[in-house]
């Protein structure tokens, strides 16, 4: 530094802080040898405060407005310094400035899942995060107990302890609440008041003041969420009966709308089996009833013109048939055949070509 600059320093008059940033807590007017001249000026803005820190001791804090470094304006100050000269020389001392602004949209979240007891799910593990705003509401406090001689502290030097001392009273808060898992997402509010009213007095102890405190999402492990999700849809299912017999018409219709679908075979199973599994309760048939075998699920494979075509189901084979598209001569073939058949050889299918007549119906 050269001697201009020395001289300079010696003689400047005015001490001020205008922020730029948005994450300075704490910043120390920087001084040539700390040494500060009998009668300066000092702004201190709104959202401020100015502590005055001589040999280590806080020796004054001064609100938001302008002052004139005088002894009587320094009461403190003047008491510790043993200025000589009529007080027209240079003192030494270090000036704090403290931002009392809100620092807003400050996350938090819990590191690990939280084990509580539930009343409907026994044990759970939940995850939580949401965020915060604090303020410094203690100048001196602040400085003397987390800040020190650091002259510039930011938001991020002591953010991550806030949010570990957020996260450990919010699981004391959840277990001390004994609200229901299901009934979380309703008291998000009552969750957060009580969490800011707890941790209040350990933020004061910093010289900190936490405004507004933010439960945004309260979730569970991906497991569970999912087996309430199940739960959920059989709720909304409902009448269980009436499911299974919505659900295999919309089948059947499906299948004869998409015969060649390459998921109709399946479709056509689960059909008949749930089709089989509703005949089969109680009540559904008569005492001593014999329930009817179910309809064979048949893909039948139809020979044109040297190509293949279908597959078929047999009400589609039976339209063909009726209406003359489909001859006794025509070869076939599906699943349980061997190899290409007369479609009037070929089981199931030959049975539509009986063209034996019905009996003379007996006189009265």
């Amino acid at each position: 530094m050269g001697l201009f600059d020395r001289l300079f320093g010696e003689f400047v008059d005015v001490i001020e802080w205008t922020d730029d940033s948005s994450d300075t807590l704490v910043y120390r007017f920087p001084r040539q040898g700390n040494s500060i001249k009998y009668g300066a000026k000092l702004t201190v803005r709104e959202g401020q405060v100015a502590v005055f820190v001589n040999e280590g001791q806080v020796a004054d804090v001064l609100e938001p407005g302008m002052y004139e470094l005088e002894t009587n304006n320094l009461p403190l100050l003047s008491s510790l310094q043993a200025w000589p000269h009529a007080f027209n020389s240079p003192f030494k001392a270090e000036v704090y400035f403290c931002s009392t602004r809100r620092f807003t949209d400050l996350k938090w979240g819990t590191r690990n899942p939280l084990m509580i007891r539930d009343s409907e799910f026994a044990m759970v593990r939940l995850r939580a995060f949401g965020s915060y705003v604090m303020r410094i509401n203690n100048g001196e406090r602040f400085l003397r107990e987390i800040v020190g001689t650091d002259g510039l502290f930011s938001v991020d030097e002591i953010s991550e302890q806030l949010r570990n001392l957020i996260a450990a009273r919010f699981a004391a808060v959840v277990a001390e609440a004994q609200i229901p898992v299901l009934d979380l997402a309703a008291n998000y509010e009552k969750l957060s008041d009580f969490i800011t009213a707890q941790i209040a007095p350990e933020f004061s102890e910093y010289g900190l003041e936490i405004t507004k405190l933010l439960v945004e999402n309260i979730s569970l492990p991906s497991d569970v969420e999912a087996a309430l999700d199940k739960r959920t849809s059989m709720g909304i299912i409902g009448d269980l009966d009436r499911y299974i017999k919505v659900q295999t018409g919309s089948a059947m219709q499906s299948a004869a709308e998409n015969p060649s679908g390459g998921a109709s075979d399946g479709m056509g199973m689960a059909v008949g089996m749930a089709a089989a599994t509703q005949m089969m309760r109680p009540g559904v048939l008569g005492q001593g009833d014999v329930p009817p075998p179910l309809l064979p699920v048949v893909r039948v494979h139809v020979a044109r013109d040297g190509t293949a075509t279908g597959p078929f189901t047999l009400p589609q084979i039976t339209q063909q048939v009726e209406a003359g598209e489909l001859s006794a001569d025509t070869l076939v073939w599906y699943k349980s055949l061997g190899e290409w058949m007369r479609a009037d050889e070929a089981p199931v299918v030959a049975d539509l070509f009986d063209d034996q007549q019905p009996p003379p119906i007996p006189s009265a």
